[in-house]
């Protein structure tokens, strides 16, 4: 199942927040009348009585309803809510994008562009679906991210200003004030700290339990040289963001199972791209997931039972752009992980942006090659097959043209639907882009080799009966899937036995 609350149901609301139930957090809030401050369902402090609370669907909709956040449990800090890469919908689309910044960078004309929805229509949408329009919960995205560098950075307030999107100190003074109860000042307190400016270390927050080593080995495996590296417990990338590059280094410890934090130090070159790859960074660790609710619907299979008991918490990793999700699965159609690594790092070295060097992100010296640019080269100087580097191509242009939205902007049925119509894309290498670039929680690949190899290992069929196994796994397949794949490295499960009658 999955964590849904229908806000209308009032009586079933409080009684979460009664129990203090941590899976709600993100998925609705708390207002109280009486203060005048909105909660996450799982604040400590007293429980409010029922007739003095309210309750709303994102924190932008109990800002609008004139409720500023609470200073103990901060929940505009908490991690977004899973139903929307489970529905999908526009409400969650929308969502994503306002998270990347979209709005400031395009307006709300831009976002409906994107959606392909008029404003008005966008507008009537988001404010039935989560009570705020566009703006409104672009701001309250402004507000959080002003929060977070204020508390975490020694940044000036101009500068934490234009980073946040803000058009003038005084907007930035007057929301903050308002949201939080507080001035810029207050926020900050003595605790200022941080490096110079667009050098950030932040906490990035989640839903325990979290499989960071589970994560880690994933990401380890499939990095390439020049654009990622990773290392004992931490994984650092470098960022194409929409005004500049930047780098990126998340702590991934196994000891950070139990944390509902993850450490991410950034750099950007703009400080207007700080939203942006905080957003992003989310997307790559599947923040927003619900491992408890993930866990339950698939640890009662009899088959992925003890694979769910084994890893709880696991993760699909995410991506940081989905141009680059594309490309890496065309390249890794039919070849090793390693090898496609190889390939890839190639690729990077030749035709990648070139990146200043960095003492903290030692390795990382290119950005991954455009679309664009990838769109315009000969078939022959890319180091695979001339086949893959036609479809390769094709791809890449679809992208560039704005025929093919990776960004999670459009509906993943229609998406599929592109991928599948361009030539050399098959069924896994749609699926896996849906999976990683759009999110989507429900894939699952029955032809992929790693899948067939854990199935033969754990006493299961090939890939049609893996098909019909993998129907009692939704809305989750996806989940299922990195289990088969982590499952790889198990011992194999002995065969199960029969009694003679």
């Amino acid at each position: 199942m999955i964590v849904v609350m229908d806000i209308e149901d009032t009586e079933a609301c409080y009684r979460v927040v009664k129990s203090r139930d941590r899976r709600f957090d993100g998925v609705f809030y708390t207002g109280v009348t009486t203060t005048g401050i909105y909660c996450r369902p799982s604040c400590p402090a007293l429980t409010p009585h029922r007739k003095n609370v309210t309750f709303h669907r994102t924190a932008a909709a109990a800002q609008a309803a004139g409720f500023r956040a609470c200073k103990r449990c901060l929940p505009d800090a908490t991690p977004g809510s899973p139903e929307w890469d489970v529905a999908a919908d526009v409400a969650g689309r929308a969502m994503r994008l306002i998270g990347d910044g979209v709005v400031e960078r395009e307006g709300v004309g831009g976002l409906a562009r994107r959606i392909g929805y008029t404003e008005r229509h966008l507008h009537r949408v988001l404010s039935a679906e989560l009570g705020a329009g566009p703006l409104a919960l672009a701001r309250a995205r402004r507000a959080q991210t002003a929060r977070t560098l204020i508390e975490t950075t020694a940044m000036s307030f101009a500068d934490i200003a234009f980073a946040s999107g803000f058009a003038s100190i005084r907007q930035f003074n007057d929301t903050v004030r308002e949201v939080y109860g507080a001035t810029p000042t207050e926020l900050r307190g003595n605790g200022r700290r941080g490096g110079p400016v667009g050098q950030l270390d932040l906490r990035i927050a989640v839903r325990p339990p979290f499989a960071a080593n589970h994560l880690l080995q994933f990401l380890r495996q499939r990095a390439v040289v020049g654009v990622e590296t990773a290392g004992d417990g931490w994984y650092a990338r470098t960022l194409d963001l929409p005004h500049g590059h930047g780098r990126m280094r998340l702590t991934l410890p196994a000891e950070a199972a139990r944390e509902d934090h993850l450490r991410c130090l950034l750099e950007v070159h703009d400080l207007r791209d700080v939203g942006a790859a905080v957003e992003r960074s989310r997307r790559l660790l599947d923040a927003d997931c619900d491992p408890t609710a993930v866990d339950a619907a698939l640890g009662a299979d009899p088959f992925l039972g003890p694979l769910v008991a084994a890893r709880p918490g696991l993760r699909v990793p995410g991506h940081v752009d989905g141009a680059e999700v594309a490309v890496r699965a065309v390249v890794g159609q039919q070849v090793s992980v390693a090898g496609a690594a190889r390939v890839l790092a190639r690729i990077c070295e030749r035709f990648g942006e070139p990146v200043p060097s960095s003492e903290e992100y030692d390795g990382l010296t290119h950005l991954f090659p455009r679309p664009e640019v990838l769109a315009e080269v000969d078939p022959a100087e890319l180091p695979m097959p001339r086949a893959r580097g036609r479809a390769l191509n094709a791809l890449c242009a679809a992208v560039a043209a704005g025929d093919l939205p990776l960004d999670r902007s459009a509906d993943r049925v229609d998406v599929r639907g592109r991928l599948l119509a361009l030539p050399g894309i098959g069924p896994w290498t749609a699926g896996y882009v849906s999976m990683r670039a759009l999110g989507d929680p429900d894939v699952f690949l029955p032809t992929d080799a790693g899948v067939r190899h854990a199935l033969a290992r754990h006493g299961q069929a090939g890939p049609r009966q893996a098909e019909t196994l993998a129907t009692t796994w939704r809305p989750w397949r996806s989940y299922a899937l990195m289990h088969l794949w982590t499952s790889l490295g198990d011992a194999p499960r002995p065969a199960p036995t029969t009694k003679e009658n």
